[in-house]
């Protein structure tokens, strides 16, 4: 028993010291460049402007897009829009046309909206077992799309959003049989049904009230969803895009560093630059800087989304860079901090590595595929 405890401190103290080591490694290099007063003051000074003018307009466009998205389903256009992607849904992503309703839930909120319909006897049952794990898959390409979009539309790149969405779906399809492909070949007995049981019309958004009752609580249920939206997006984008910024950006304009929000080291541009041309032909960036947005997405999507303003500030986008930003934000939104909790609440956390890799092999796609319908849609 004390040979066990001694041989766990042992650890926990290695742990400890290799996690010092990668910490101080890390801000020890940016406070040399820096001076450690500027890079102190560059922290908090980039993390209050992101809170006040990226992470608040984003909230609100998460409290508007909740109350849409929550009439949407109330008056019934989302069982609508599922009937008519029904027919798309098999011959594109192998998956049963019921499955059209969870894409179109996350596409109007986010990534976790695909568990509680997985969760449903009514909805999986619909389903073979290798194709329920697929959903998680199938539902993050979609999580925070409208969120996305409209961010993008806002700040007047509507249609290079839209060429985006097309990348996010080429992504999806990847992604999604990518997965199912995995898990069969390692698990072939998952070519089973999940269930018999269950009715398909017990999966409905029935409600009670008038006309106006029903409008008035879907747009403030609505809305108090997409508060919660917000507040859970303002970590990720206070803490990683802060970290992301200082890492992309370099010092003043006079090339001093002054402690003022969003100077850094740019060092990500300085590795970007070694393999440019590798992201120039995949994805069309002509600026290094851009790889961040798409490195951001893979935590956080509303991260990434904080770094647009900035880039658009500094003549770093074109209607190319924000339908890839579009796409590979979509798809990845935020999938490396999701695909555990989602596949373990699935009950299949062995699948979890399978998932991440198809994943990540999708949101490359979604990258390629929007630049590539970007530069054919240009030429047309």
């Amino acid at each position: 028993m004390k040979f066990k405890q001694l041989s766990f401190l042992t650890r926990r103290s290695i742990e400890a010291l290799c996690f010092l080591a990668v910490f101080f490694a890390i801000f020890g290099y940016l406070a040399h460049r820096m001076g450690l007063a500027n890079m102190l003051n560059t922290i908090m000074k980039t993390a209050y402007d992101l809170l006040m003018n990226t992470v608040f307009y984003l909230m609100a466009i998460t409290v508007l897009s909740g109350a849409l998205s929550k009439l949407l389903t109330e008056f019934g256009v989302v069982r609508l829009l599922e009937q008519i992607l029904r027919p798309l849904m098999k011959p594109l992503f192998n998956l049963p046309g019921v499955a059209a309703l969870g894409g179109v839930l996350t596409f109007l909120s986010d990534n976790p909206a695909i568990i509680s319909l997985a969760n449903d006897k009514n909805f999986s049952q619909y389903f073979k077992k290798y194709q329920l794990v697929s959903l998680t898959n199938f539902g993050t390409a979609f999580g925070m799309g409208l969120i996305v979009i409209v961010f993008m539309t806002g700040l007047g790149y509507g249609s290079g959003a839209l060429i985006g969405l097309i990348g996010a779906v080429g992504g999806c399809i990847v992604s999604t049989r990518l997965m199912q492909r995995f898990t069969i070949k390692a698990y072939p007995e998952m070519k089973e049904a999940v269930s018999a049981e269950g009715n398909e019309e017990n999966i409905s958004f029935k409600s009670e009230g008038n006309i106006f009752m029903r409008i008035l609580n879907s747009v403030l249920d609505g809305g108090k969803s997409g508060v919660s939206i917000g507040v859970a997006i303002i970590p990720g984008v206070l803490v990683i895009s802060t970290f992301v910024m200082m890492l992309t950006f370099g010092a003043s304009k006079s090339g001093e560093y002054t402690g003022a929000a969003y100077e850094g080291v740019a060092l990500l541009p300085y590795l970007a630059d070694k393999i440019s041309i590798v992201f120039e032909w995949l994805f069309g960036f002509t600026h290094a800087e851009l790889v961040s947005f798409p490195i951001t997405s893979l935590g956080a999507v509303g991260a990434a989304l904080g770094l647009i303003p900035k880039f658009a500030a500094e003549g770093l986008i074109d209607g190319n860079a924000i339908a890839v930003c579009t796409a590979m934000g979509m798809c990845w939104s935020g999938f490396l901090s999701t695909h555990t909790a989602m596949l373990d609440s699935l009950g299949y956390r062995k699948l979890i590595s399978k998932a991440i890799l198809a994943h990540t092999i999708g949101g490359f796609v979604a990258g390629i595929v929007a630049h590539w319908a970007f530069v054919l849609i240009s030429l047309i």
